[in-house]
């Protein structure tokens, strides 16, 4: 870097427009792409950009690559390197501002507005960064002042001048004295204006929210009813932003607001509060949960109109993340404000009633919709302790209650679990009792709700329940599933702190089950192993390792599902360690056992997924296999009598769908490392495969086409055939409506990778693939199948060159 500022400094001064212009775009990248690897640099380079702004012969182009350079070049540094060469920056700037080119003075503002970001960065007071701002404000506000007056000018300056002075107001509103009032008014009046609205709504954020407190008296009342009039608009963007304005405004001047005020505002939230918009709706509910702490009066009012549409948004099945954490934040603020009719009763009443009727919970209740109420539950419960024993107490006797419904029962258990989760249960041990029960029910649903619970018990209150749900999976054989799913709970919510002392006994006691002959009981196993290896890597990664030589077929099985675990789609701490050790893993691949080879492949395709990295470098070694996989085992397939009938039992299946599933993802993740023409080999024996294989065969295809046309080309004759067979197959008469269904969508599949082959021009140079073009175009079904795959999933390819279909 030293040496390549050095030789653009020199050019920054040449005459040659085409070689400053290089120097400023160069720059640009490296300020982007390594934010404050310049910082030493900054002296050297700034003289250059001054003389590109101030020299007479220099062009408008060449000024506005200057600017652009110098506003990335503020973004991606610290202010102090800029804050010694004010003196020099702010003219030249300046100057600009008040060009005659729209395009210059609008990209002066912007450099502007960081300029004054640097006199005084956020939360420094007057001179605490060693620099006293004040000898450059005047003039910094007359030139932006100028351009903010002004109504006959672009609107992109009209929006940088806005933005500016906004900066100029949160940073250094303290200075601007008597003049602050005035440009207040013009922001109010930049609000009411449709063309400036969303800019001035997002500069009112800014001033809303400066640590210096910025008096917004004078136009308060009226702006909070401009923004309750967006609130109506369609424009989505500024519903957004208006909302973000509003919820700031009652945060930090909730004093200077009168109610009557914001009683218009609360008028326009409750039809936002709405699954159709569920950011918004977030956004709406973070709103009322400030007005609830700044404004409890207005909660009595809240009762009427937006409460109804909160308890909707909470038995919605779209309801989650943030949307829910909002909701939860409202409800504890509600419970807080101690008003008279939204008390905690009141509300729990209101979230749970729903689930007492039978009828009504079958109707309309998704499952989504009840672990939604669990958590508001006990963020209800969380904000008032002193209510906590007697709604554990109602929660357990509803569980208790057989005559209860099941919807009421099944949310009791997970209240239970949630509550307990706060670890707010305070010990009870009727509550394993309750658990143990639940185990016992002849309903799934409840069955599952109580593993959940418990899991979630034991999250709150480690030491009490995680030996219970260890010593019971040991205990009970026909509970072990489910013991199991409470113990991943544990081991996924916990953190590593907590579980560290418990590392040992579960890792035995996972062991003891990795053999089990149930398969789902195995997936569990092997989930809870690789979580529990991601809490200690460096320790259990390697025991792991071990395993594979000394357990059973079952057992390694087990073992490699436990590394797909441990490969997460997002940095950690396990990842050297597995890149280090995975291709002992995957040297499963040549197991003699056909279960574990079809888990290594499912291992194999979450890692190049996830973390191509980590596999990269072992495609050479991993490919051979992953191929042989991919081709049809006729010894593998038998036939079973069935009564009368004769039934075909493809054992191989699973294991090739592996392998088929491993190359659709390898297309994406790992293309540079396969040789194509190989690997279309195997994707053209997949077309001829089951039904399964066949249609993730077609969407390789046609991704292959997008990718590598060239390839596919030159293999073109071969594929044909195959895609020929499946669009020309017609169902048996007398066969059943699924084999209908799958034979259309078969055909639906295929079109679509011909639709995507025909989109390359070259392709009509294929004997072949003309005269299949030409069937298609005589025959009437297909050729409707064709034309409703256009522009489909099939690439999106457009329309063929050189063959028109219709």
């Amino acid at each position: 870097i030293p040496v390549i500022v050095k030789a653009l400094h020199k050019q920054l001064k040449e005459k040659s427009l085409k070689s400053r212009q290089g120097c400023f775009c160069l720059l640009t990248e490296l300020a982007h792409t390594v934010p404050g690897s310049l910082e030493e640099h900054i002296p050297a380079l700034l003289p250059g950009i001054v003389f590109c702004l101030t020299d007479k012969s220099t062009s408008s182009t060449m000024r506005i690559d200057a600017l652009s350079f110098f506003h990335v070049l503020l973004i991606s540094h610290p202010p102090q390197a800029f804050q010694p060469h004010m003196q020099m920056l702010l003219p030249a700037v300046l100057t600009c501002v008040d060009d005659t080119f729209y395009k210059i003075t609008s990209e002066a503002l912007l450099v502007t507005q960081q300029l004054v970001k640097v006199m005084r960065p956020q939360g420094q007071t007057a001179t605490s960064g060693g620099f006293d701002p004040k000898p450059f404000i005047k003039e910094v506000f007359s030139v932006t002042m100028k351009r903010l007056k002004a109504t006959d000018i672009d609107q992109e300056v009209k929006e940088s001048a806005i933005s500016c002075m906004g900066h100029m107001v949160c940073h250094l509103g303290d200075h601007l004295g008597t003049e602050l009032p005035g440009v207040l008014v013009i922001f109010l009046d930049r609000l009411k204006n449709e063309i400036t609205r969303l800019t001035a709504v997002k500069t009112l954020i800014l001033i809303s929210a400066s640590p210096l407190k910025i008096d917004l008296t004078s136009i308060l009342p009226e702006a909070l009813s401009v923004l309750g009039s967006f609130l109506r608009k369609n424009q989505r963007a500024l519903k957004l932003n208006t909302l973000a304005c509003l919820t700031v405004l009652v945060t930090h001047h909730a004093a200077s607001i009168k109610p009557a005020a914001l009683e218009t505002v609360l008028s326009e939230i409750p039809p936002l509060v709405d699954e159709s918009d569920m950011h918004v709706s977030q956004v709406s509910i973070t709103l009322l949960t400030c007005m609830a702490k700044a404004c409890p009066s207005f909660l009595a009012k809240i009762s009427s109109s937006v409460l109804p549409g909160v308890f909707k948004l909470i038995h919605s099945p779209l309801l989650q993340g943030g949307a829910l954490l909002a909701i939860l934040d409202f409800l504890q603020a509600l419970v807080t404000s101690k008003a008279t009719n939204l008390g905690y009763s009141q509300l729990l009443k209101s979230l749970m009633e729903p689930f007492q009727s039978s009828k009504t919970s079958a109707d309309v209740l998704h499952r989504q919709s009840y672990h939604s109420v669990a958590r508001c539950v006990a963020a209800l419960s969380s904000a008032s302790p002193k209510e906590t024993p007697g709604t554990v107490t109602n929660l357990i006797q509803q569980v208790k209650t057989s005559s209860s419904p099941e919807s009421a029962r099944v949310l009791a258990l997970l209240c239970l679990g949630e509550v307990g989760r706060n670890g707010s249960l305070g010990g009870s041990k009727e509550v394993q009792g309750v658990i143990l029960e639940a185990f016992s029910s002849t309903y799934e649903e409840i069955k599952t709700a109580a593993s959940c619970a418990l899991g979630g018990m034991a999250v709150g209150s480690l030491n009490e329940f995680l030996p219970f749900i260890l010593k019971e999976i040991s205990a009970q054989p026909r509970r072990q599933y489910l013991l199991l799913h409470s113990l991943k709970e544990v081991i996924s919510a916990c953190p590593a702190s907590s579980l560290s002392p418990h590392v040992e006994s579960i890792w035995a006691l996972l062991f003891q089950h990795c053999e089990s002959q149930e398969e789902g009981t195995r997936n569990l196993v092997a989930e809870c192993l690789g979580k529990l290896t991601l809490v200690n890597p460096a320790q259990l990664l390697g025991r792991l390792k071990q395993q594979l030589k000394a357990g059973s077929p079952l057992a390694r099985s087990t073992v490699v599902t436990a590394i797909k675990f441990t490969i997460v789609d997002h940095p950690a701490p396990i990842d050297s360690l597995l890149k280090d050790s995975i291709g002992e893993f995957l040297k499963t691949l040549q197991d003699s056992d056909i279960n574990v080879r079809r888990v290594a492949l499912v291992m194999f395709n979450s890692a190049a997924h996830n973390k191509p990295s980590l596999v990269q470098g072992l495609l050479g070694t991993v490919l051979p296999h992953l191929y042989k996989e991919t081709q049809i085992r006729k010894d593998l397939i038998r036939e079973v009598e069935m009564g009368p009938f004769k039934h075909t039992v493809d054992d191989g299946l699973d294991v090739r769908k592996a392998a088929f599933e491993c190359m659709y993802t390898l297309l994406d993740s790992c293309l540079e490392g396969l040789d194509v023409l190989q690997f279309l080999d195997h994707v053209e024996e997949g077309l001829k495969d089951h039904y399964d294989i066949r249609m993730l065969t077609f969407l390789m295809l046609a991704r292959l086409v997008s990718l590598c046309p060239a390839a596919v080309l030159q293999r073109l004759d071969r594929l044909v055939e195959p895609l020929k067979a499946t669009c020309t197959t017609k169902v048996k008469a007398g066969s059943v409506k699924q084999e209908f269904e799958k034979q259309e969508e078969l055909r639906r599949s295929a079109m679509r990778a011909v639709a995507a082959l025909l989109a390359v021009p070259e392709v009509e140079r294929s004997p072949s693939m003309a005269e299949f073009a030409n069937q298609i175009r005589s025959n009437a079904d297909m050729a409707s199948i064709y034309q409703s795959v256009q522009g489909g999933e099939g690439g999106g390819m457009g329309p063929t060159e050189g063959m028109d279909i219709s």
